[in-house]
């Protein structure tokens, strides 16, 4: 755990389908690209503790805000797909013809879903605390771990929250809630009010009326990403929601072969609770073969 100040970076736009879409970045060098998860207030700020690490390292590390979350705009197509189909697009803004990608949370399904159809544009996955990754429990309903989070979304969905609720979602995903710290706070909060809250309801009703979060694949996430041509790391917290140590655990038997490694005093919120070893690991794994 690192508890430096975090300071801000500057904001940055680029015009994606007529979408002002913000990103923050530090650093030159070859590009690693994060993505944050689908939580309630979840943005590109996620990483601003980080990038600054992984410039030092001499990367080019960026983190956009998807469309709807953080300061990105919206336009009317609120679907995975469309998220998921952003960041290619914000590469081919940029001109980034290859990057690594750090995914967190749900972003983990999605940069495997990109690295599956593009393998040629991507040269390393690290994924941080994507439940949709591991396998069921063997006593586990498929499908269970999926459908609660679609009804915590659903209830985080009905009220616009107050600070109080803000601070109590924040210390819930994280082990070392000593990080909440007032301008943290505040931060958040202000990417879960207003405008940012009115698209998430909207997301979340338009998921429902399609039946939650859609089928489910013929193939689980976590078989096709065995499947991925490029190399992947993997860190889940011990202590994170679902059972996601105990299920970790089960792949790493199921798999042995599979770069995954499991963090204790680390709930959900990876980047932030292990962040020393998220450097660790991670700035090594992607140097090799960059």
């Amino acid at each position: 755990m690192d508890t430096h100040l975090v300071t801000m970076t500057a904001d940055k736009y680029v015009t994606i389908d007529g979408l002002k879409i913000r990103y923050i970045e530090e650093g030159t060098g070859y590009p690693v690209l994060f993505m944050h998860g689908a939580s309630l207030g979840s943005s590109a700020d996620v990483f601003r503790r980080n990038l600054s690490h992984f410039a030092q390292a001499g990367f080019r590390a960026l983190a956009f805000d998807f469309p709807g979350y953080g300061l990105s705009e919206v336009g009317d197509d609120l679907s995975l797909a469309y998220q998921t189909n952003m960041a290619p697009k914000f590469m081919d803004a940029l001109g980034l013809k290859k990057v690594a990608l750090v995914a967190h949370s749900r972003s983990g399904g999605q940069a495997v879903q990109l690295a599956s159809k593009e393998p040629e544009r991507y040269s390393h996955l690290v994924v941080l605390g994507t439940g949709t990754l591991l396998p069921p429990l063997p006593e586990d309903v498929e499908g269970r771990y999926s459908q609660v989070a679609a009804r915590v979304d659903r209830q985080m969905a009905q009220t616009e929250p107050t600070i109080d609720d803000t601070k109590k979602l924040m210390q819930a995903d994280l082990f070392h809630t000593e990080l909440v710290t007032p301008e943290e706070l505040a931060l958040r909060h202000s990417r879960s009010i207003g405008r940012c809250f009115e698209v998430f309801t909207k997301r979340a009703q338009s998921q429902e009326g399609a039946g939650g979060s859609g089928a489910q694949p013929a193939v689980p996430q976590w078989k096709r990403m065995l499947e991925l041509k490029i190399p992947v790391l993997l860190m889940f917290g011990r202590e994170d929601r679902a059972h996601a140590g105990d299920r970790a655990e089960l792949f790493k038997k199921m798999h042995p072969e599979i770069n995954l490694h499991i963090m204790n005093g680390c709930k959900h919120m990876v980047p932030w609770d292990v962040e020393q070893e998220v450097y660790r690991l991670a700035i090594p794994f992607i140097k090799s073969g960059t």
